[in-house]
């Protein structure tokens, strides 16, 4: 009687033959949005577009990117004149090369255009350069709204965000270190120096800065070259780089000499390293090269050859690793 009344009870727990299919249909269903949301998770590779601010950001996820291992972040800034696409190029900054042997997302925001393809952009890096100082656009908030998108949209590291750029996008990195150091960990500057006229950042923040002696746009030692501008207007008496490494050292309160990292034929580094939170400033010059990027396959027709004494991609990511550790 017992058992007969036990098996009965126990029948009534099965579930019923449509039970079972609406479970099974549950799973099914899992099953393929799981599918679905794997296929829709980014991959590394090519270059994807977002639009921030109504301006254009060229984003490039490493090879092997995986949304479960935040990545490090470089925001990198064209040069005046031009803009995002090329920055972009492989052949003329090998950056998305460098982001894939590395393992970090890099970006390529556009400046601010008066054209509707964006081309011909300037950043307001405070006293130059064109249009985007004379109209005074907010690129810092800009700045800030590229890696806010950029780390909601990927897996991002945000204490290993940092800023690098060419000539007029180097001088805004330098902006970047002075009005955004809650957001930039380190920035990089090639060929572009400091044009702020103050500077009071939050933090202590790594700088790295690039330049060829013989740069004919940013002169080593300070002013404007023949070549910096068609229009003398739309740019400034460029500081000079002793000056712009003075004055991170001061505002790093960096506090011993020097010390030479490399010296080889064609290039020099030299290296502040006993600074405020740990911080460095870092300084590496190029003999030649002109106002280019050192390690650049191709750089503009009529522009010299950028030095291959130094290679650029590999000095910024080496120090920005130095710093984040």
């Amino acid at each position: 009687m017992r058992a007969w009344v036990l098996a009965i009870a126990c029948a009534s727990l099965l579930p019923t033959a449509q039970a079972q299919e609406t479970l099974r249909e549950r799973l099914k269903a899992r099953i393929e949005q799981r599918r679905a949301d794997k296929a829709a998770e980014p991959k590394g590779g090519g270059l994807q577009e977002l639009q921030v601010q109504g301006r254009k950001v060229l984003v490039h996820l490493p090879a092997g990117y995986d949304a479960s291992r935040p990545a490090p972040l470089v925001l990198a800034f064209h040069g005046g004149g031009g803009h995002a696409g090329y920055m972009a190029d492989d052949t003329h900054y090998g950056l998305q090369r460098k982001a894939d042997e590395a393992g970090f997302v890099v970006a390529f925001p556009n400046g601010y255009s008066k054209l509707p393809g964006g081309r011909f952009a300037t950043w307001n890096a405070g006293g130059c350069c064109g249009d985007a100082r004379d109209r005074g656009i907010d690129d810092v908030a800009f700045a800030r709204a590229v890696a806010t998108a950029i780390e909601g949209r990927y897996s991002i590291d945000a204490s290993r965000v940092f800023a690098t750029g060419m000539s007029n996008g180097g001088m805004l990195s330098h902006r970047l270190a002075c009005e955004a150091a809650d957001v930039f960990r380190a920035v990089a500057s090639v060929a572009g120096t400091d044009a702020t006229a103050t500077c009071t950042p939050s933090r202590p923040i790594s700088v790295l800065h690039i330049h060829a002696r013989d740069d004919d746009h940013v002169l080593f030692n300070g002013g404007a070259g023949p070549n910096a501008f068609r229009d003398e207007s739309k740019v400034m008496s460029f500081v000079s780089v002793p000056e712009t490494i003075s004055r991170w050292v001061q505002r790093d309160r960096c506090t011993a000499p020097a010390q030479r990292t490399l010296d080889k034929p064609g290039a020099t580094c030299e290296a502040y390293t006993d600074c405020a939170g740990g911080t460095r400033v870092q300084l590496c010059v190029t003999e030649t090269g002109g106002h280019s990027w050192p390690g650049a396959g191709s750089v503009r027709r009529g522009k010299e050859a950028a030095s291959q004494a130094l290679d650029a991609d590999d000095e910024i990511w080496r120090f920005f690793e130095q710093v984040s550790r």
